[in-house]
């Protein structure tokens, strides 16, 4: 299992448009093969950062789910809305894997 983090910069007065992006991968993501942890959009400190993350089997499998997304409806949907109304300045992504697993039980103190 890998998990993606995708780092973006996005437009300070737009916030409201990422997070409408946001939602509508939380649709599309899940039924298109990857296992959303979610979207994070900002709330204190900066205002440009967010983040998607979703874990996936493996890089064969995310290619999989690419091609898949780009076909999904809501998918071709969001890409545009996102060219068309401009909010994401930057985009990364990166590809780690959980090396702290197992991790017990939370304990509340």
């Amino acid at each position: 299992m890998i998990t993606c983090f995708i780092r973006y910069q996005i437009d300070p007065f737009k916030k409201e448009a990422f997070a409408e992006y946001a939602r509508n991968w939380g649709q599309a993501i899940p039924r298109n093969g990857a296992d959303l942890v979610g979207y994070f959009g900002p709330h204190e400190g900066s205002a440009t950062t967010a983040y998607g993350v979703y874990n996936i089997e493996s890089l064969a499998a995310y290619e999989a789910y690419r091609a898949s997304l780009a076909a999904d409806p809501l998918g071709r949907d969001n890409y545009e809305f996102a060219r068309r109304e401009g909010f994401i300045l930057r985009e990364d992504r990166i590809f780690l894997k959980n090396v702290s697993a197992p991790h017990t039980k939370l304990v509340m103190p």
